[in-house]
């Protein structure tokens, strides 16, 4: 397999983990201790302590932008394009994803963290949009 697949599987891997680790965990650990029961959890109202709302929301983004990623190393496939650059790029997206969930969940939200978790983000996007050129530029 080539690195951005194994990347994308990666991001796949780390948004299936990050849902287990934090809103299972915090779900189940209270269902399981009959503390709430299991209908608490509704979608549209978020209740619980303020990490499992970033958790959710973090697990949100991983969500979004997986079939992004999807998309661009799909293109990359059939494409046939590779290189280093192109090997870089995707590990820096998946980095960049697991570096901004892990901020997001495990700090409390201040400017500066917001900034830091911004960054991460951005590093993604750029990444996203670096890709997509050098696919286009390829045709």
């Amino acid at each position: 397999m080539s690195v951005p697949v194994w990347m994308l599987l990666a991001f796949a891997s780390w948004t299936i983990l990050l849902l287990l680790t934090t809103i299972g965990t915090y779900r189940w650990s209270r269902i399981l201790t009959g503390r709430v029961p299991i209908a608490e959890f509704r979608a549209d109202h978020v209740v619980g302590e303020d990490w499992y709302k970033r958790s959710m929301r973090a697990h949100a983004n991983c969500v979004e932008n997986l079939p992004v990623f999807g998309a661009i190393v799909f293109a990359l496939y059939v494409s046939e394009l590779s290189g280093a650059l192109i090997d870089a790029l995707c590990v820096a997206v998946v980095i960049g994803r697991i570096c901004q969930s892990l901020v997001h969940v495990s700090v409390p939200q201040t400017n500066a963290v917001v900034a830091v978790r911004f960054t991460f983000f951005f590093v993604q996007i750029i990444s996203f949009i670096w890709l997509t050129i050098l696919i286009v530029a390829q045709v």
